[in-house]
């Protein structure tokens, strides 16, 4: 059962699911509805700030502009969110970049769905808990007083032998199986010696924590500081403004962000069905312009207009957190240990450094890392990873509108990339290893930790 409220936000449980929903007639005449397939439309989000381009464009009229009658709706977790998206009850959704792909190869709901739209660059962290911290604290290097960045995974790996050996298993959160955030908590891990654990799904293991130093387990995002807080798990890895509120409410530390492990990795993208894209055509393209309007306008002049974006945010329709919490990150700085407040400027980019752009390769590296833990549980070769980067990311939709754009005046031609889909090799990780997403067997056999080429999981 879901509750619908109209032009106002509340929060109601039913079912474990809690939707908030904002319904909005364009006041303006659509400009381009004539073409439009459908013009009453409704997205899923998560409350999370990187859900921006979406609450950005309806704000700032972008939808309007297109001729789009549009409603947001915050969703419960992610399943239920692609499930919706699957189901046809939301035309699209803002999704985890690998959720996309996990249904296309059938890992978990089986279903074709695309992106064309790249919502944003970094935007994560990894916080643990005030005890866990008291513990790294003595194996982290100093300078001038404060803990040198970035932190790596091995000052936790003694606090983690420490409990293994006493009989206690360390447990972290992550959202969702096929998230960033698991990528992202998993690579940092194993870059610093901890095991993460497996996952085997032909032996009808999904549990993630084969052989794992480390259990990791879902819990929604706005739910992660009162888990840790409640001593569930001791630390998570999630977007914001989850991290920053627990620096506010004084419950542990944001040790990494993620720009910190790959500088200026993808985040979200917006996903919608194979068969609502082909049956839209003309409605997905306008629904692009608008969000790529807004990615532009939320990095337009140097984070000029990022402090009106945490206002617009921070209202219970979208991420419902206070101001200060959303601008600790949003406007350019991250606080660590509390007062330690540092500029990190890109660690939200929406729109600068071709961010919106759905690279082949991006998706690849996702694909990388459902391998090397077990989610995809046998080999695949090169062609394999880009026939079905190639079938999931589409730069060809997103390129028609793009150019709309240009020629609209709307954004210039150099916003654009000149691209075959791939990016150049990447060697911005926190293990300094390269990322080449034209060989992805080669990249995964540089891995200490992790499967790769013939290994299976016995």
């Amino acid at each position: 059962m879901f509750i619908s409220l109209t032009n106002c936000s509340s929060e109601k449980t039913s079912n474990k699911t809690v939707e908030i929903v904002k319904e909005v007639a364009p006041e303006s005449s659509p400009t381009k509805s004539s073409a439009l397939e459908k013009e009453d439309l409704k997205f899923g989000f998560i409350k999370l700030t990187d859900m921006a381009p979406l609450a950005i464009a309806y704000e700032k009229g972008y939808f309007e502009d297109e001729g789009l009658y549009v409603t947001l709706e915050a969703q419960a977790n992610w399943k239920v969110l692609l499930d919706r998206v699957i189901d046809g009850e939301l035309d699209g959704a803002h999704m985890l970049a690998g959720q996309p792909l996990a249904a296309t190869i059938g890992y978990g709901t089986q279903a074709d769905i695309i992106t064309a739209f790249s919502m944003d660059l970094n935007g994560n962290g990894i916080t643990v808990s005030n005890d866990v911290w008291e513990a790294m604290k003595e194996h982290i290097p100093q300078a001038d007083g404060k803990p040198v960045h970035p932190i790596k995974a091995d000052y936790l790996k003694p606090v983690v032998d420490d409990y293994i050996q006493e009989g206690k298993p360390f447990k972290m959160g992550m959202v969702f199986p096929v998230s960033t955030h698991n990528y992202e908590l998993r690579y940092w891990l194993a870059a610093g010696g901890i095991h993460p654990g497996f996952y085997a799904p032909k032996k009808g293991d999904t549990s993630g924590q084969i052989d794992a130093d480390v259990l990791l387990s879902v819990t929604p995002p706005p739910q992660m500081p009162a888990t840790m807080e409640a001593g569930t798990i001791y630390g998570y890895c999630v977007g914001e403004p989850w991290n920053q509120q627990a620096v506010f409410k004084g419950i542990g530390v944001p040790v990494i962000t993620d720009y910190e492990i790959w500088k200026n990795n993808p985040e979200k993208v917006f996903g919608v069905t194979k068969e609502w894209a082909e049956k839209h055509p003309n409605t997905h393209k306008a629904f692009l312009k608008a969000v790529i309007r807004a990615a532009k306008w939320l990095d337009e002049d140097s984070n000029k207009n990022r402090m009106e974006a945490v206002r617009i945010l921070s209202k219970p329709d979208y991420v419902g957190a206070d101001v200060e919490v959303i601008a600790n990150s949003m406007t350019g700085t991250f606080e660590y240990e509390k007062g330690d407040k540092r500029s990190v400027p890109d660690f939200n980019v929406f729109y600068r450094y071709f961010a919106t752009y759905p690279y082949y390769s991006d998706a690849i590296w996702y694909l990388t890392q459902m391998r090397r833990w077990g989610q995809i549980a046998e080999p695949k070769s090169d062609d394999w990873y880009k026939e079905i980067a190639a079938k999931v990311y589409r730069p060809d939709l997103y390129l028609e509108a793009a150019n709309e754009l240009i020629a609209e005046g709307k954004i210039a031609s150099t916003d654009i990339p000149t691209t075959n889909g791939y990016k150049p090799p990447q060697s911005e990780f926190i293990d300094d290893i390269t990322y080449d997403g034209s060989k992805p067997n080669e990249y995964l056999s540089k891995f200490s930790i992790g499967l790769s080429n013939e290994q299976v999981l016995d």
